[in-house]
C-alpha cells in the first residue's frame, strides 16, 4: 500500500512537501511517480524516478519547480513543490510500477500500485 500526505493550502509561490510511504512491501526496485488530477480535467503524469533514484523525468509544467526523491532504507518516495501556481491545484497520486525505462513513466498504465491522493489547493 502507498499512502501520500503533506498537501494542503498555500498562497502562490509557496512551497510544500509531499510524501508517499510504502507498507506491505518493499518498492526499491520499482520506480515511483507522482501524478495529480484537478477538478474537471484527467489525470496527469507530474514526475517519476527510477528504482536506483539515478534518473528522474518531469512533466514540463513543473520542470525547475518540482523535485522528486526517493528514500528506499524509508520504502518513500517525496515530492518537493515550489513556486507554486493556482493551476497547480489538485490532488495529487503516488504510484509505483515495475521500472520499464523513462519512456514509459509518463503513462499510468506502468503502475500497479497507487496511494489515496492527497489534496493541494493553491490560491492567488
Amino acid at each position: 500500500q502507498l499512502q501520500a500526505c503533506g498537501g494542503g493550502l498555500v498562497q502562490a509561490g509557496g512551497s510544500l512537501r509531499l510524501s508517499c510511504a510504502a507498507s506491505g512491501r518493499t518498492f526499491s526496485s520499482y520506480a515511483l511517480g507522482w501524478f495529480r488530477q484537478a477538478p474537471g480535467k484527467e489525470r496527469e503524469f507530474v514526475a517519476a524516478i527510477n528504482w536506483a533514484a539515478s534518473a528522474t523525468r518531469y512533466a514540463d509544467s513543473v520542470k525547475g519547480r518540482f523535485t522528486i526523491s526517493r528514500d528506499s532504507a524509508k520504502n518513500t518516495v517525496y515530492l518537493q513543490l515550489n513556486i507554486l501556481k493556482p493551476e497547480d491545484t489538485a490532488v495529487y497520486y503516488c504510484a509505483a510500477g515495475v521500472d520499464r525505462g523513462s519512456y514509459f513513466y509518463t503513462s499510468y498504465d506502468m503502475y500497479n500500485y497507487w496511494g489515496q491522493g492527497t489534496l493541494v489547493t493553491v490560491s492567488s
